[in-house]
């Protein structure tokens, strides 16, 4: 790679780094000689000329005049106003932009002015190279770091790499006779840049972390999980921070877990939430949660259930992959015959090292003892346990308040509100005299919406068609509430 690399800056060196002499007659003549007059009349007798490329190397007039560092002319077609739009992104054979001409050539007052009006400082010519890399080349060849210099003025990217994955300061290190004042400049710049990335990364984690507290204060009671979910958080965000100061840190393993715990605790909300935070922190590369039960994943003859899970899986890569009553894939008892749903669990199993996709398995506490048992590799891959409890009086009320509270249009309770009577402690009390622990057990969280439900169609019954009070007419009261359970229980 070395020998090619010295072989390149010989043919750059050869040549200048310029384009070869064009005929004086023509306008990319006029660019490479400063003949500005010249210039301005062929354009004025055909504007089409003003990105017209020559035959040797594709170069449009801007190319050659910034080479050249023929400032008067690159001024000109930089500020020229008519009914030709001028390239300032234009490439050559070799890919090269007006801005890679003039800082390979170490030509900065050109190069300062085409950054001024706005070239691009991060475009690759066709082998990857920005114009760092160029001005980088310029100045081992030529000892002049000027054209360096410009570009970090302007907080060109020292991290870039080319298509062989080097930096412009790796060029400098496999250099033989590499400036050591050229290595100077960039370590300084790479260490001032990381540090200056740091510092912004502080607002936007304190930007996420606000977002994190937010989206958790809409999950009641949990707070085992809640304090998990934050040192991970806290955790990714201070890895973000390590890596822009240039420290060299290991990758987190993907956070697989299981949730457990009875119907209605809150464990697909969760799930979604969490999909949303591992997005937010650079987890995941997306915020989506793919919901599958055994009926996704098994199929019903031999050769079909891997081809089935295996869809399901790349549905959810880059997100969450949510396994619901994980456990029906562990069947109760023994068997001859290999079930399908074993076949399904390896499956999910085999991919969970990729780091593709976050798998939660999620069910019943005891009944998910099977799927644990199952598989040696599961609590190696599954690292977190999380128990969802049931929820007691004052958290169901606690739910039902919220509900009200973050009603959207397509919601069937959006514009209604709560009688000031119903507090949470009142309806605390009033789902503790109306239901039983079994009762409550059984749905928990999924209580609240029948329960809404049940008491909007209560208050439309009470209502009479006469009533005029417009407050009325939307308000929920205790009453309402009281039938909506009623009818629960019946």
């Amino acid at each position: 790679m070395r020998e090619r690399r010295e072989r390149e800056m010989r043919i750059v060196e050869n040549q200048n780094g310029r384009p070869r002499p064009s005929k004086p007659e023509t306008i990319h003549g006029c660019a490479q000689s400063g003949d500005l007059v010249g210039l301005q009349k062929k354009l004025q007798e055909n504007p089409s000329l003003l990105n017209t490329r020559n035959s040797i190397m594709s170069q449009t007039p801007l190319h050659v005049a910034a080479g050249y560092n023929n400032v008067s002319i690159v001024k000109y077609l930089l500020d020229l106003q008519g009914s030709e739009k001028l390239e300032l992104e234009a490439k050559n054979m070799y890919g090269e932009t007006p801005l890679h001409m003039a800082v390979k050539n170490g030509c900065s007052q050109a190069a300062r002015m085409l950054i001024v009006h706005g070239a691009f400082l991060e475009a690759k010519t066709n082998n990857g190279m920005t114009p760092l890399h160029l001005a980088v080349w310029h100045a081992l060849l030529q000892d002049d770091c000027t054209t360096v210099s410009t570009l970090l003025e302007f907080s060109a990217d020292s991290s870039a790499k080319d298509d062989d994955g080097n930096t412009p300061l790796d060029l400098v290190l496999q250099h033989g006779s590499g400036s050591v004042k050229l290595q100077e400049i960039l370590n300084r710049y790479n260490q001032e840049q990381r540090k200056r990335k740091a510092i912004g990364l502080v607002g936007e984690a304190k930007e996420k972390m606000e977002e994190f507290e937010a989206a958790m204060s809409k999950i009641v009671g949990l707070q085992e999980l809640k304090l998990q979910l934050q040192k991970w958080a806290k955790g990714m965000l201070f890895d973000e921070k390590r890596r822009a100061l240039g420290l060299n840190i290991a990758a987190r393993k993907p956070p697989h877990m299981a949730f457990l715990g009875n119907p209605g605790t809150g464990k697909t909300m969760v799930a979604r939430a969490l999909g949303r935070l591992l997005h937010m922190v650079g987890v995941l590369p997306t915020d989506k949660v793919t919901e599958v039960q055994r009926t996704d994943l098994v199929g019903e003859f031999v050769g079909h259930t891997g081809p089935k899970t295996r869809r399901k899986i790349k549905e959810a890569e880059g997100g969450v992959l949510f396994v619901d009553e994980a456990y029906r894939l562990i069947p109760m008892q023994k068997s001859d015959d290999k079930d399908y749903g074993i076949e399904a669990l390896e499956e999910i199993m085999s991919v969970m090292d990729s780091g593709k996709v976050v798998v939660i398995f999620a069910g019943y506490s005891e009944p998910m003892k099977r799927v644990i048992a199952s598989n040696e590799g599961f609590c190696r891959r599954v690292t977190k346990f999380f128990y969802f409890d049931d929820f007691n009086t004052d958290e169901l009320s606690q739910i039902l308040h919220m509900k009200m509270r973050e009603q959207n249009e397509s919601s069937a309770l959006y514009g209604f509100k709560l009688h000031p009577s119903c507090t949470v402690k009142t309806v605390s009390d009033l789902i503790a005299r109306e239901t039983t622990e079994n009762q409550r057990k059984i749905v928990n969280g999924g209580l609240i919406d029948p329960l809404l439900a049940n008491a909007r169609e209560n208050l439309d019954l009470r209502l009479d068609f006469d009533c005029s009070d417009v407050d009325s007419l939307v308000t929920i009261t205790m009453e309402d509430l009281q039938a909506g359970l009623r009818l629960l229980s019946q």
